[in-house]
């Protein structure tokens, strides 16, 4: 098993039912759900939706008061009007605008914004990564 790859990311909520209403309006739908606690299968992992609290608990760690904004999520598209979609989307559902789409200086075009507990997430373009039809992405080996 290959030790390069992530199984599953969690995310900490201050009001589970929100968050949840939040990602059930972006369209993804939960795999399994336990009190406290939601999962939603991802290509090749899962995501995770667990009470702040309960989660720095889980962590060995109660009474922690645990951040947000050092990590940033991502979902790339195959081209602008993706990404242009995808930030309204979460616009709608009430996520918090950081940055509209632009283009960048790497030669993309890239936006962000915040779910309601203020993870933030990337929605971008990049012409030198391609995307297969379910939306995976492979870095380019460089020849």
């Amino acid at each position: 098993m290959t030790p390069q790859r992530i199984s599953l990311v969690t995310l900490g909520t201050d009001d589970l039912p929100r968050a949840r209403a939040f990602y059930a309006a972006l369209g993804w739908t939960e795999a399994e759900s336990q009190p406290g606690v939601a999962f939603y299968q991802l290509d090749g992992m899962a995501l995770g939706l667990f009470g702040r609290a309960d989660l720095a608990k889980d962590q060995g760690r109660p009474g922690v008061d645990l951040g947000t904004g050092a990590v940033t999520l991502a979902q790339n598209f195959t081209d602008r009007a993706g990404v242009d979609a995808a930030y309204a989307a979460a616009l709608a559902a009430g996520a918090t605008a950081l940055k509209a789409p632009e283009p960048v200086f790497w030669g993309g075009y890239s936006g962000y914004y915040a779910d309601p507990d203020g993870h933030v997430w990337e929605v971008a373009h990049n012409p030198f990564w391609p995307l297969d039809d379910d939306g995976r992405l492979t870095i380019p080996r460089p020849e």
